[in-house]
C-alpha cells in the first residue's frame, strides 16, 4: 500500500506542487519554539575527479561548472539550511570561557545563515535567489566536551551548551539565529544517552510547538507543509532481536520512528525528511548477532538493517547526517554498494568547528519531489564565504 501510494504522490505531485508553488513562498507549520580533528577532504571545487559530483551524485542544468538553474517562476516546497558539527568549545584553563576560536566560528556561521534569504546566487550554482528559510537542522554535535567526564570537563561541558543555547536559541526569536533551530545529538554531546545535554534537549523538546515528540524526549517530528521531518539522535536502533552492547546508545529511537511514520504518514505518500548523527552506509554490513566485531561498530549493523526495512517504502526525499566533517553526496539501498538509486544520503561537513577555519553548511530546497542541494562555504571561519560552484539534483527514488 505505502508503495502504491508513494507512486500516486509521485505522479500527481509534481504537477499540483508546480501549480501550487507559483509565483509564493510556501509557508509551514513551525516546530517553534570522523571527529576533532579529521583533516578536511572537501575538493575546493565541490566535485569529484573531472569535475564530476563524488559518489555517482550528478549536477544537473545548464549553468557554468555544473550550475542549475531551478524552473522559473516557482518557489520550492520547502527550503532549509542543514548543519553540523558545531562543536562549541570551552577553554579548559578557565571552563567558564568560550575558547575564542569557537566563539568567532560559531557566531560567524549565525551570521552568514542570517544574511543568505534573499541574496542572489551567482550562475555557477544556477542562479535566483536564496528563498525563504523554515528552519535550521542541526545534525548533531553540538558541543564538543559531552563525551568525557571530570570536574573541569563536565564545567565545560555547561559553558558549551549554553552558549550554544543563547547563540542558537530555538524559535527564531530568542537567540542570534533568525530561524527555528532543530537539533539532534552526536557522540560529542553524549555517546551514552544521559548527562548534561541530553537533559537539556529533552527539556527544550518538550517546549517545541507542533511537534510529535518521543516519550524520553530526544527524538521528535514535525511538518514543514507536505514534507514531514523526523530527528532521530545520535543513531536509529535498536534491533531488539540482537541483545549486544551498542557502543552508542540509540535511546529507542528505531521505536520512535516506526510509530511515527505510521501514524503521521501512513500510506499517504507524503515526503519524509530524516535526520541523525552518524554516517550510515559504512555500517551497512550483514547482521550477525554472534559477532565480536559490532561492539566496537559506532553504529550496529543489524539496527542499521533494521532502520532500513522500517523506512522502505515510504516517501523518503533524504536522509540527513553529519560526523565525518566531510561532504559526502550519494544514494542508499539497503546495501554498502555505491548506486545512482536509493534514498539520497547528505553529510554535511562540519559547520564551525575550532580547530579549522575550514567549514561548510547546505542550503537546500525541496521541488516537487526533487531536491536542490548547494554548499555554501568558508576556509577562514565565516570571515568570509563562498558558494562551492555546483548544484545537486536529486530525484526521489521509487521503491
Amino acid at each position: 500500500m505505502r508503495q502504491t501510494a508513494r507512486r500516486d504522490f509521485l505522479r500527481g505531485g509534481l504537477a499540483a506542487a508546480a501549480i501550487a508553488c507559483q509565483g509564493t513562498t510556501r509557508r509551514a507549520n513551525s516546530c517553534q519554539g570522523n571527529d576533532r580533528g579529521a583533516p578536511d577532504q572537501r575538493d575546493p571545487n565541490g566535485a569529484g575527479p573531472n569535475g564530476a559530483a563524488p559518489n555517482g551524485a550528478a549536477p544537473n542544468g545548464a549553468g557554468p561548472n555544473g550550475g542549475d538553474r531551478p524552473e522559473s517562476g516557482t518557489a520550492p516546497t520547502a527550503a532549509w539550511f542543514l548543519i553540523g558539527d558545531t562543536h562549541y568549545f570551552a577553554v579548559e584553563s578557565s571552563s567558564n570561557e568560550l575558547d575564542p576560536r569557537s566563539d568567532a566560528a560559531c557566531k560567524g556561521l549565525i551570521e552568514t545563515m542570517n544574511l543568505l534569504p534573499g541574496t542572489v546566487l551567482p550562475e555557477s550554482v544556477g542562479g535566483g535567489h536564496v528563498a525563504q528559510i523554515q528552519g535550521v537542522i542541526h545534525a548533531g554535535d553540538v558541543i564538543d566536551t559531552g563525551d568525557k567526564r571530570g570536574v573541569v570537563r563536565e564545567a565545560m561541558q555547561q559553558t558549551e551548551w549554553d552558549h550554544y543555547a543563547a547563540d542558537f536559541g530555538l524559535t527564531g526569536t530568542d537567540g542570534r539565529l533568525r530561524f527555528p533551530i532543530y537539533e539532534v545529538y552526536g557522540n560529542h554531546d553524549s555517546p551514552s544517552g544521559e548527562g548534561l545535554v541530553i537533559e537539556a534537549l529533552a527539556e527544550r523538546n518538550r517546549r517545541r510547538p507542533n511537534c510529535s515528540v518521543s516519550t524520553n524526549g530526544l527524538h521528535f517530528s514535525w511538518d514543514w507543509d507536505s514534507l514531514h521531518c523526523v530527528n532521530l539522535g545520535i543513531v536509529v536502533g535498536q534491533d531488539r532481536t540482537n541483545p549486544q552492547r551498542r557502543r552508542y546508545n540509540p535511546m529507542e529511537s528505531l521505536e520512535f520512528l516506526i510509530g511515527d511514520l505510521k501514524e503521521r504518514v501512513g500510506d499517504s505518500g507524503r515526503p519524509v525528511l530524516i535526520t541523525h548523527h552518524i554516517d550510515v552506509v559504512r555500517y551497512n554490513k550483514p547482521c550477525d548477532v554472534t559477532s565480536e566485531a559490532n561492539l566496537g561498530m559506532e553504529w550496529n549493523p543489524c539496527d542499521v538493517a533494521a532502520y532500513y526495512e522500517a523506512i522502505r517504502g515510504y516517501n523518503i526525499v533524504a536522509i540527513q547526517y553529519g560526523h565525518t566533517h566531510v561532504r559526502n553526496i550519494l544514494r542508499w539501498t539497503g546495501t554498502p554498494d555505491k548506486s545512482l538509486d536509493g534514498i539520497p544520503l547528505l553529510n554535511v561537513d562540519n559547520g564551525s568547528h575550532f580547530s579549522s577555519g575550514n567549514q561548510a553548511f547546505f542550503y537546500i530546497e525541496l521541488h516537487g519531489q526533487t531536491l536542490h542541494v548547494r554548499e555554501c562555504a568558508t576556509k577562514d571561519s565565516w570571515a568570509s564565504h563562498h558558494w562551492i560552484p555546483q548544484v545537486w539534483k536529486l530525484p526521489t527514488a521509487v521503491s
